[in-house]
């Protein structure tokens, strides 16, 4: 039986010390944070979350950041950290929710349908009091993980140049605007600013409660149907590096909308390159 794709900080102080749970902090940071995932999470985690290493759940063979690893590296480090293919999987991020839909992604691309993300993550859980532990988790028990790709799930550079030269697919940026439009420059060296031409932009914070909650089903259809997704067009969503465009399809599949795609290399790979058209400015 499927669960998710959120749960509450609730229904995670009942069900938490569950064996067949495994729970997950998928923190990372932009380059120009400053800020390490793993270190924070050895400061303050949810007791019994064990770190999701995004940068380790990748390809290491290519100089993109995280980009999809093989899949047998993520049979193997999943089974690793104690999931198996019959485990209930949450996932959840130290801001609230930027990493963890990626990591949740990840888990339904390779066939895992039980994993949710936790709903406001650790800053719901904190301003609620709720405990928290530090330093390294107990070793896990090994698992087999058997993997299942949904390769509809991801789009590539070829995918994404034949899509905008067709203008058959919405493509569907989550980064902040003045990124998209170009008045900033990325973080990260060598990458232009702008954005895919004929992309639309939807930043992933707009689809956040103050509290860090994912807003409720009917404003996200709002937020969609103004960026242009009306369920008839198929979309690929992106971002700076393949993280907050996975943000975009769990806020699709609450609102009940078609499920989206991907783009795996997003604005690094796009921006980075010479042969890539760009546009700036607001659209």
């Amino acid at each position: 039986m499927t669960f998710g794709p959120l749960v509450t900080t609730d229904w995670l102080a009942r069900e938490g010390n569950t064996a067949d749970l495994v729970l997950f902090d998928a923190s990372t940071y932009l380059p120009n944070e400053g800020k390490n995932g793993r270190e924070e999470y050895l400061r303050a985690h949810i007791p019994g979350a064990r770190f999701f290493d995004i940068d380790a759940f990748s390809d290491p063979d290519t100089p993109l950041p995280h980009t999809l690893p093989s899949q047998g590296r993520f049979a193997r480090l999943a089974g690793a950290e104690g999931v198996g293919n019959d485990t209930r999987v949450v996932v959840y991020d130290q801001k609230g929710l930027f990493s963890a839909a990626r990591a949740w992604w990840l888990f339904r691309y390779f066939g895992h349908q039980n994993v949710a993300v936790l709903d406001g993550g650790l800053p719901k859980w904190l301003a609620e009091q709720r405990a928290t532990e530090t330093g390294e988790p107990a070793a896990a028990q090994e698992r087999s993980f058997q993997v299942n790709v949904h390769a509809r799930k991801v789009r590539g550079l070829g995918d994404v140049l034949e899509a905008i030269e067709r203008d058959d697919t919405l493509i569907l940026d989550a980064r902040a605007a003045n990124r998209f439009d170009g008045s900033t420059a990325e973080a990260r060296p060598g990458v232009a600013s702008g954005h895919i031409p004929g992309s639309q932009n939807l930043p992933y914070s707009r689809l956040l409660r103050s509290d860090h909650t994912l807003q409720p089903a009917e404003t996200l259809r709002t937020l969609f149907s103004a960026a242009g997704v009306d369920g008839n067009k198929p979309v690929i969503t992106s971002c700076g590096s393949g993280v907050t465009a996975a943000v975009l399809l769990l806020g699709m599949e609450v609102a009940g909308l078609p499920e989206g795609a991907l783009y795996d290399g997003s604005w690094t790979e796009w921006g980075s390159r010479a042969d890539t058209p760009k546009a700036t400015g607001v659209v």
